[in-house]
């Protein structure tokens, strides 16, 4: 059972290739299901839709325990809180801005600013920054996944505005939390499991069926972990029931991903170190797209349409994810802040390790 939280690292491990091989997948799934987004509510598209509740049962909650993972050494020393704030909070700061202008400049709406309240995807990022700044108390919770689980399903009981994004930041905590808890030995003995693989082809194809089945009257707006009882409009007790359903799925989907994710390096492994700047471009167009009108193509409105959408879809997030990309935009996505913080302490060189020059 995941009761108690590993020790905490002394050093960062090596890039794994596993891991930059599931956050690509990962990025790639998330830039699909926001292409086909516009078009799941449409008379006729209930494969489009089936395959939309079935991205979005999983592919948050495994970018959120992966987050978790790469969370375990943080113990809010002053390079972690530099490192969080110049490559979470800062871009969040910026992008949302951008994003923000950006719609509202398309849309033709007047121009205003929320600094705090995310628009659209970048709720991740302010997530992911108060999850990481309390991951160090929940070093000192004695049962933390259980502990994260009642604050989740006591979070539906109330009605939160869309200020730092606190719904979906409780609702998707036990997926973090788990990331914390989790140790290598528990994915080794996921991995090693005879017939892994099978078996999450068979989970995938099983929910698969079950989103097919559902996909004509289920309300999205259950997947996207933003809402609570109230703005659903159903009871509590129903919230719980439709929640913990949709959380369980999510689980089960994350450890099937996990077990099909290669374990060796590939051909894009190294797009792995560039997930960033995919998840920060790729809403750029996708809004102009959707605002500019080219969803009521009428070719889009059929499984043609939804082949060509699928393929530039994943072409788009892998070319964000190259070097070239990383390379022109890096002030950007990983700022520096040099004039605003104090200057970082030098560290006194171990013993046996090189100095380099």
């Amino acid at each position: 059972m995941l009761l108690a939280l590993p020790p905490v690292a002394v050093e960062a491990p090596p890039r794994d290739p596993f891991f930059d091989n599931a956050k690509l997948l990962v990025i790639v799934l998330v830039v699909l299901g926001h292409a086909w987004e516009p078009l799941v509510g449409l008379p006729g598209e209930r494969p489009l839709r089936a395959a939309y509740l079935l991205v979005y049962l999983f592919h948050m909650p495994v970018f959120v325990l992966v987050s978790g993972w790469f969370s375990q050494s943080f113990r809010g020393e002053p390079r972690q809180l530099r490192r969080l704030l110049t490559g979470v909070l800062a871009p969040f700061l910026l992008w949302n801005t951008l994003l923000t202008l950006w719609v509202q400049w398309l849309a033709g709406d007047r121009l205003a600013l929320a600094p705090l309240t995310p628009t659209w995807v970048l709720w991740f990022l302010m997530s992911l920054f108060l999850w990481r700044i309390t991951a160090p108390l929940w070093r000192l919770v004695r049962w933390p996944v259980p502990v994260a689980l009642a604050v989740f399903l006591l979070s539906g009981a109330f009605t939160f505005g869309p200020m730092l994004s606190l719904a979906r930041t409780l609702e998707f905590l036990p997926y973090f939390v788990i990331g914390l808890c989790l140790r290598r030995e528990h994915l080794d003995r996921l991995l090693a499991l005879r017939h892994v693989r099978l078996y999450a082809a068979a989970a995938f194809a099983a929910v698969a069926a079950l989103a097919w089945a559902a996909a004509p009257s289920t309300d999205v707006n259950w997947l996207y972990r933003s809402g609570s009882s109230g703005s659903l409009h159903v009871s509590y007790a129903r919230w719980l029931a439709e929640s913990s359903v949709v959380f369980l799925l999510g689980l089960l989907l994350t450890a099937a991903f996990l077990a099909l994710v290669p374990r060796r390096a590939t051909w894009f492994s190294g797009l792995g170190a560039g997930t960033m700047y995919a998840f920060l471009l790729h809403p750029f167009l996708q809004r102009a797209l959707l605002l500019k009108g080219w969803y009521r193509w009428s070719f889009l409105h059929h499984p043609g349409g939804w082949l060509l959408l699928t393929v530039g879809a994943v072409a788009l997030a892998l070319l964000l994810c190259t070097a070239p990309v990383r390379r022109l935009l890096r002030p950007l996505v990983e700022p520096r802040l040099g004039r605003l913080l104090r200057p970082e302490p030098e560290q006194p060189a171990r013993a046996g390790a090189q100095i380099r020059p």
